[in-house]
């Protein structure tokens, strides 16, 4: 069956499909009390990681482990904001979590599609749901009318790298939001360096590094010395309790993580000349 909507393109709108970038909260307790020391923690510290971000909170694990457990949405939801995240829609929880959390004025939503990849490395669309009925909103325009139209907008470049050309100190912070990092001299102890993407230090690593910020687990740290306080990749973190081998120590090496039947672990292999 095929349904048409008849008449003119309206001159007021248009209705297309829209994609927006969302930070997800993955939310394994309902103990909120803890969720806020955590996140005061890890974020406190620095003001600008998040900006407004809209969230979508992710109820699948906690269902996983405490299907019944009630999640106290009315003090929630400040709690994120305070953080500077927008918390909009919700998904993954059990029939009960997702009324509370719709009453709260969240809006659930389906499990996200993650587009695969083909063999070639490009990304490929996810199939669209087949169904009996197709809705035509409009005919194409004619060759005049599409020329009146305005270009459509070029997309954003992504963000160039942010280059610091000189040592970070003991007690300093740096943070490239949304990039990698780029460090052209010593990270010192009690430094930190922070990056939603790769961080390269072209100099001794000595201090904290902290990559994948946001949770890209294919981030990765590069150092052409590594002796470092801590390092992190999406979370996954390894301070100096847990020394680093030899042939890495005060070497050339770079880290990723990597996932295997005992979770993620960070790597560190040396990079030869």
């Amino acid at each position: 069956m095929s349904v048409a909507l008849a008449g003119n393109t309206p001159a007021t709108f248009e209705i297309k499909s829209a994609s927006l970038p969302l930070v997800a909260l993955l939310l394994k307790s309902p103990d909120l009390s803890v969720l806020e020391r955590e996140m005061a923690t890890r974020f406190g510290d620095i003001p600008d990681f998040f900006d407004n971000d809209p969230l979508i909170i992710d109820l699948a694990p906690l269902k996983a482990s405490q299907p019944d457990a009630v999640v106290d949405f009315e003090a929630l939801l400040p709690l994120l904001r305070m953080h500077r995240l927008q918390p909009l829609v919700v998904r993954g929880g059990s029939p009960a979590q997702m009324e509370a959390a719709a009453a709260a004025g969240l809006v659930p939503t389906a499990e996200a599609v993650v587009p695969r990849r083909s063999p070639a490395g490009e990304t490929e669309a996810p199939p669209r749901p087949q169904s009996e009925a197709q809705v035509v909103v409009a005919p194409p325009p004619a060759p005049a009318e599409a020329e009146a139209r305005p270009a459509a907008p070029e997309p954003a470049q992504p963000l160039s790298a942010l280059v610091i050309d000189r040592p970070v100190r003991s007690g300093q912070q740096v943070y490239a939001r949304g990039r990698d990092l780029v460090v052209m001299a010593m990270v010192n102890p009690g430094a930190e360096v922070i990056a939603d993407g790769h961080i390269h230090v072209y100099a001794p690593l000595r201090g904290r590094a902290i990559a994948g910020a946001r949770g890209d687990g294919s981030a990765r740290i590069f150092a052409l010395e590594m002796t470092p306080e801590l390092i992190s990749i999406a979370g996954v973190y390894r301070t100096t309790d847990t020394p680093l081998a030899p042939e890495v120590w005060g070497r050339a090496a770079q880290i990723h993580l990597a996932s295997d039947d005992e979770g993620d672990k960070l790597i560190v292999t040396a990079i030869s000349g």
